[in-house]
């Protein structure tokens, strides 16, 4: 992999440029751009006139994600403070023009601390070019439009680059109830917001991956002083990367919101369009998966199985099951393919952590998960809630008698990792919320041997309140004691002949504070033989 960053083919300012370019010498008047049904070759668009400024409420915290097929299809979505007309997004590449128009649907939910209604808009685009470059316009009747590019995925086997963190928050702040503007201390500020939140998405942009693992607590909007107003925060704030190339979000303890609905998670549900295949409305959206080349993406909603009360509501169990039958049913389904070779699982909280002053592992993510992962060879878990960055050994079962069920290294590798014979876990927790962990990691000697203490969550007792039990840490890989904020790049070498061994080439990042500049800390290897060899599959 290269520390130089990665260059889209089309950059955003060329792009930006092209849609001003677009309307120029336009009459005055709202942007229409083609009216016809969603096209992978738009056709010539029709350009009446572009307004400056409007009553309208605007496009705001425009973002993306994929749909279920990653190579054709792609969800714009963005939020508005009122209801709106006609919701579209127009699109087309650079030969073609703007000639096509995706409606978008319309999601809300009503914020149960403020009683404030929320609208977000969502147009799935469809029958697009695999590996192909898109421009396009998000706008509602009277609005003036925002605007942004992606990349769709390519088909079969191709290198990509996808980056992943957790735990982010919102540069966000507020006003005190009843304040006066003209006093300072009438400011009210976001509990968990620092700088970082902000930086780390310029961190991003520097690589420019492909699409963006979102690990769990997104913005900490459950305990800001108005949570209406964190979201949007951060919305804009991840827009400037989130416009350009999707952003594949888990939902965290912090997306738990009192008054959300039954599982206090309508607001995550409204803000982002998944490509879930849940039948229950109440399930939609949290937990899904996708393919990009040779890799399949799983997505986990862990507050349904871990013991730990994080959230403003206990909703452990939840599903009735559905969700680890769904599991399994997908891991068998990926890893008996021979066009997919990796398996990565993006999810929140974590089956292994070593720092005192964070939550720890949770025995019943290791129950659940633990014999899943091994059955199915996963490759990769990146997750966050413990906010620092550690890596595991690769495991592989348990260490035989360990009540904590703790797992057992297969083998002892740091730079180059045999992924046939191992998971490997990364806590990417380092997003940008205020309350790090990193400077708590055990440095004790617990068999004399070498190896640290960790300790486990083993008995629920009440909110961020469990009975712990300390384990020796035989699977502690690398930990990042000095910086608490940073993020994982993952650069996919899929070989090039069947059954070549083909390799994932990390890199994690510092956000080096107060700067926001980027540091590299380390680099390693995950490596596996291609499925399509012919030889035995796991």
């Amino acid at each position: 992999m290269s520390e130089e960053p990665k260059q889209t083919r089309i950059s955003r300012r060329n792009a930006l440029g092209l849609f001003g370019a677009t309307v120029s010498g336009a009459a005055a008047g709202p942007l229409v751009l083609g009216a016809g049904t969603a096209e992978a070759m738009p056709a010539t668009s029709e350009v009446t006139g572009l307004t400056t400024g409007s009553p309208t409420t605007p496009v705001q915290g425009l973002h993306l994600t994929f749909g279920a097929d990653p190579r054709s299809q792609m969800v714009v979505s963005w939020v508005t403070d009122a209801a709106v007309k006609n919701p579209r997004v127009v699109y087309g590449t650079l030969s073609g023009g703007f000639g096509s128009t995706a409606h978008a649907k319309t999601k809300t939910y009503v914020d149960g601390t403020s009683g404030r209604t929320v609208w977000v808009h969502h147009a799935l685009i469809s029958k697009l070019k695999a590996d192909t470059d898109y421009l396009y316009a998000a706008q509602h009747d009277g609005a003036t439009p925002d605007a942004g590019t992606f990349h769709t995925a390519p088909s079969g086997r191709a290198p990509f680059t996808f980056t992943s963190f957790g735990d982010q928050g919102a540069p966000s702040v507020t006003w005190k109830t009843g304040a006066n503007p003209a006093d300072a201390s009438g400011r009210d500020f976001e509990p968990n917001a620092t700088p970082a939140a902000a930086d780390i998405v310029t961190g991003i942009e520097k690589v420019g991956p492909l699409f963006h693992l979102l690990n769990g607590d997104l913005c900490y909007a459950n305990t800001g002083p108005d949570r209406v107003r964190v979201w949007r925060d951060f919305l804009t704030n991840n827009s400037r990367s989130a416009r350009f190339r999707p952003w594949m979000p888990a939902a965290g303890n912090h997306e738990i919101e009192l008054g959300n609905g039954k599982l206090g998670l309508d607001a995550y549900q409204t803000y982002f369009e998944l490509p879930s295949t849940e039948t229950q409305p109440e399930l939609d959206n949290l937990w899904y998966s996708f393919t990009v080349g040779s890799v399949k993406v799983i997505t986990l909603q862990n507050d349904e199985i871990a013991l730990q009360e994080g959230g403003d509501i206990y909703i452990k169990g939840y599903s009735g099951g559905r969700q680890l039958a769904w599991l399994e049913k997908e891991l068998k389904s990926a890893r008996a393919s021979k066009d997919i070779d990796w398996i990565v699982i993006c999810m929140h909280q974590v089956m292994i952590s070593s720092a005192t002053a964070a939550n720890g592992a949770d025995l019943a993510l290791r129950e659940a998960y633990g014999p899943l992962f091994d059955k199915y060879g996963v490759d990769l878990v990146v997750c966050g809630h413990e906010h620092d960055y550690e890596r595991s050994l690769a495991v592989r079962g348990v260490v035989p008698g360990s009540v904590t069920l703790t797992p057992n290294p297969s083998q002892t590798a740091l730079d180059v990792i045999e992924s046939e014979h191992g998971t490997t876990h990364m806590i990417l927790g380092g997003g940008g919320v205020s309350g790090i962990t990193n400077n708590s990691f055990t440095t004790d000697d617990a068999d004399g041997h070498g190896h640290h203490s960790a300790y486990v969550q083993t008995e629920h007792v009440g909110k961020f309140n469990s009975v712990k039990e300390q384990e020796t840490a035989v699977w502690i890989g690398v930990r990042d004691a000095e910086h608490p904020y940073g993020f994982a790049e993952f650069n996919v070498d899929p070989g090039r002949h069947p059954g070549d061994m083909t390799r994932i080439h990390v890199t994690y990042y510092n956000i080096i504070t107060p700067t926001g500049e980027l540091s590299v800390f380390e680099k390693f290897t995950l490596q596996r033989r291609r499925s399509d060899g012919g030889h035995g599959h796991h």
